[in-house]
């Protein structure tokens, strides 16, 4: 029984010491509540528009950036800054498209963290 009073705290310690490992075991991609990782939002857009190579590392560069800066930001001013920062994360990427791209761009629905506005 005393074995099992110093096993049990030992235990509970080990496994509160293991969560950030296994969260860190996420492949990296950081995404905020509700959002998505600039990865998994280059691909989407790669999926509606076709990027080349350029534009997809160029894109990844933006929305990192965008991520980060919303990030950064106090939590009661993410919504209203963080709206702004990714509408213009979103010009940036539009700005770097072939009008094609852009038509195809612009038809996409907006991603839930925040709405997309055009030029």
């Amino acid at each position: 029984m005393k074995l099992l009073k110093l096993l049990l705290p030992v235990l509970a310690l080990c496994v509160m010491a293991s969560a950030p490992s296994l969260r860190a075991e996420d492949g990296g991609q950081k995404k905020g509540k509700g959002g998505q990782s600039p990865e998994a939002r280059v691909a989407q857009i790669d999926a509606a528009v076709t990027l080349t190579a350029d534009q997809k590392t160029k894109t990844t560069a933006i929305l990192t950036k965008a991520q980060g800066d919303v990030m950064a930001l106090p939590q009661e001013e993410r919504g209203a800054k963080g709206g702004e920062i990714r509408q213009a994360a979103n010009k940036e990427i539009r700005a770097l498209l072939t009008d094609a791209q852009k038509e195809k761009f612009d038809a996409m629905p907006a991603p839930a963290a925040g709405k997309k506005k055009k030029d």
